[in-house]
């Protein structure tokens, strides 16, 4: 009677799936050191400036960045009531609340600004409160985003709270928006 043993092909079978395991763990436990949510949202508010500062020179109207410690907004100034508003015709420029975990950092003129806390829910499409809760909120920018394409000096830095990742997005002498790489400095 001959002993029984595996043969090549099972032996290969049952590596490839430990290599598949072993990948997908890897990848859902965020083992590649990226911060794909902290990328995103970096991407995301640079393009959103961009696409700001080409709709103000369009439309001849002066925009504003408006940054809280979780979120931020574009508003404009209306200049028949003389304050700052959220566009009303253009829904992806809404208030944004960043995902939990990250917060922003804001230097103007490189100058820290203490950005406030959330004071009021933000608003959000189907928000009843949105008329009234804009009356009663300063909605005046700490960035502002002119129509003939000048931007304040700014320095924009999201981070991920408690473990040092962070990425800036800041202007250029030259009137620029850049967004620099995640950098991971020891907590």
């Amino acid at each position: 009677m001959r002993g029984r043993g595996f043969t090549l092909i099972e032996l290969m079978v049952v590596m490839v799936i430990i290599g598949l395991v072993a990948a997908g763990a890897l990848l859902s436990l965020g083992g590649t050191g990226r911060d794909s949510q902290l990328e995103r949202e970096r991407d995301r508010l640079t393009a959103l400036i961009d696409y700001v500062r080409e709709r103000a020179a369009l439309q001849t109207v002066e925009y504003g960045l408006r940054c809280q410690h979780d979120g931020y907004q574009f508003v404009m100034y209306d200049t028949r009531t003389s304050l700052w508003a959220e566009d009303p015709l253009d829904e992806s420029l809404r208030a944004r609340a960043l995902p939990a975990g990250l917060a922003l950092q804001l230097s103007v003129e490189k100058k820290t600004i203490v950005l406030p806390l959330r004071s009021a829910p933000m608003n959000t499409p189907g928000n009843k409160t949105r008329g009234r809760r804009q009356a009663e909120l300063d909605l005046t920018p700490q960035v502002m985003l002119y129509s003939n394409g000048d931007l304040s000096s700014f320095k924009l830095t999201l981070e991920r709270t408690g473990t040092g990742r962070s990425a800036a997005i800041s202007s250029t002498n030259a009137g620029k928006v850049e967004s620099g790489a995640i950098v991971e400095t020891p907590t």
